[in-house]
C-alpha cells in the first residue's frame, strides 16, 4: 500500500493538490461552526433569516458551478478558474467584516461564495487531468486521498477556529479564513502551471451540463447522490438530538461518537479508494447504500448509547464510500469532461445537504428523533434502486481501453 501511495506522487503537482485540499477544508471549517452564533448573537438575525442566507448562498454556488462547468472543459485555463474561485471565497468570508445588514450580507456572500464554490470541483478536475497525463493507474485512490485531506481539514479547522475566536473574537475567524484562501490563490498562481494547448489540437466541443445527452443519462445517479447526501445531513442534525433526548446520553457521548465517526472515515476512504482498482465504483456505491440502510436501521432500533458507538463503523463506511468514491464514479462516466463530472458531483452534494438540513428539522418535529431514521432508511434504499441501473455512458467507458478500471 505504501508503494501505491508513493506512486501517486508521479502525478504532476500532486503534492500541491494535497496542500490545497487540506487548506480548503481547514479554511471552511474554521468559521462554519460559529457562523450561526455570529449571525444570531452578534448581528441579531433570526434563525430563519440565517437559514435563508445559507440556503441562498448554497443555491448560488450550484448556479455558478453549473455556468463555470459549461466552459471549463472547452479549453479555458483551469488554473485561473481556481485562482478566481478561491479569491472570490476570500471576498465572501471577508464580507462578514464589512457588512452587518442582512441584505448586504445576502448579496455579497451569495455572489462571492457562489463563485467560490467552483474551487473544489475545478481543483479535482485539474488533478484528474494531471492523473490522465501521468498514466497513473490508481486514479480513484488519488481522488480518495485528496477527498480525505479535505475531511482532515474539518478536524483541524474547528480547533484553529476555537483559538482564533478566543484570541481575536469573530474578526479573527473571518480574517483567518480569508487569509488561508488568499494563501491558496498564491500557491496556485506561483506553483501550478498553465495548461498547454497543442497548436494542432482540435477545438474541444463544449459539453452543456444541462442539455447534453451524456449528462441527461446521469440524472438517476445524480438524484441518488442528492438522496444520499440528504440523509447524511439529516443524520448530522438528528443523531446528537437522539442521543440526548431519547437515549439519555450526555454531551460527552455526542462528542465521542461524532469524533469516532470522523476518525474512521479517513482511513476507510483510502481503503475503498484502493479497492476501486478491483471493484467498480458503482458496486462500491451500491455497497455503501446497503451499509447506510443498516446504519439507519440500528438507529431506529437503538435503546442505549453504546449501540450508536458500534454503529459508527457502518456510518463511517457509508460516508467514506459516498464521499470518497462518488467523485470518481462521475469522472468514470464523463472521462473527457472532468470539470463537468466534478461539478455534477458538487451540485448533488450541495442540493443534498440543503434538502437534508430542511428535512432534518421538519422531520424531527413530525416523526420524532427516533422514527426519522426509518424514513432515512427508505430514502437510502431508494438511492440504492437508482444506483442499480448503470448509465449508458458508464457502460461505454467500461469497454474503452483505459487504465482506471474503477
Amino acid at each position: 500500500m505504501f508503494v501505491r501511495f508513493k506512486q501517486l506522487f508521479q502525478i504532476n503537482h500532486f503534492g500541491l493538490f494535497i496542500i490545497c485540499m487540506l487548506l480548503i477544508g481547514t479554511s471552511v471549517s474554521i468559521t462554519m461552526p460559529y457562523l450561526s452564533l455570529y449571525a444570531t448573537s452578534e448581528l441579531g438575525m433570526s434563525v430563519t433569516a440565517f437559514g435563508f442566507l445559507i440556503a441562498t448562498s448554497s443555491l448560488a454556488g450550484v448556479v455558478a458551478n453549473t455556468i463555470i462547468a459549461n466552459y471549463s472543459d472547452s479549453g479555458m485555463d483551469r488554473k485561473w478558474l481556481i485562482v478566481a474561485a478561491v479569491l472570490s471565497s476570500a471576498c465572501g468570508y471577508s464580507s462578514y467584516l464589512f457588512f452587518d445588514s442582512f441584505i448586504g450580507l445576502l448579496l455579497a456572500v451569495s455572489f462571492f461564495t457562489g463563485i467560490g464554490a467552483a474551487a473544489m470541483p475545478q481543483l479535482f478536475a485539474y488533478a484528474q487531468e494531471s492523473a490522465n497525463d501521468s498514466q497513473v493507474k490508481d486514479k480513484t485512490l488519488a481522488k480518495s486521498l485528496l477527498r480525505s485531506l479535505f475531511s482532515l481539514g474539518f478536524l483541524i479547522g474547528p480547533l484553529i477556529g476555537t483559538v482564533l475566536l478566543a484570541a481575536f473574537d469573530y474578526r479573527g475567524l473571518f480574517l483567518g479564513t480569508t487569509f488561508i484562501f488568499i494563501i491558496i490563490g498564491i500557491l496556485v498562481t506561483v506553483l501550478l502551471p498553465r495548461k498547454k494547448i497543442q497548436a494542432n489540437a482540435k477545438p474541444v466541443k463544449r459539453l452543456s451540463i444541462l442539455s447534453s445527452p451524456e449528462t441527461r443519462k446521469m440524472i438517476l445517479p445524480f438524484l441518488a447522490f442528492i438522496l444520499l447526501f440528504s440523509v447524511n445531513a439529516v443524520n448530522t442534525i438528528n443523531t446528537p438530538l437522539l442521543i440526548i433526548h431519547e437515549l439519555g446520553g450526555t454531551y460527552g457521548d455526542v462528542g465521542f461518537i461524532v469524533a469516532l465517526c470522523a476518525g474512521l472515515e479517513i482511513p476507510l476512504m483510502l481503503l475503498f479508494g484502493a479497492l476501486s482498482t478491483r471493484i467498480s465504483n458503482q458496486s462500491l456505491l451500491k455497497l455503501g447504500c446497503a451499509v447506510g440502510a443498516i446504519y439507519f436501521m440500528i438507529l431506529g432500533l437503538s435503546t442505549e448509547t453504546w449501540h450508536l458507538v458500534g454503529a459508527q463503523i457502518f456510518q463511517a463506511t457509508f460516508v467514506a464510500i459516498v464521499m470518497g468514491n462518488g467523485l470518481s464514479y462521475f469522472a468514470d462516466l464523463l472521462p473527457q469532461s472532468p470539470g463537468v463530472a466534478a461539478t455534477i458531483y458538487a451540485n448533488a452534494t450541495t442540493l443534498g445537504r440543503l434538502g437534508g438540513n430542511v428535512a432534518g428539522g421538519a422531520g424531527a418535529d413530525l416523526l420524532g428523533f427516533r422514527f426519522i431514521n426509518w424514513f432515512c432508511l427508505l430514502v437510502t434504499l431508494a438511492a440504492l434502486v437508482l444506483m442499480a441501473k448503470k448509465p449508458a455512458t458508464a457502460g461505454k467507458q467500461k469497454t474503452a481501453p483505459t487504465e482506471d478500471t474503477g
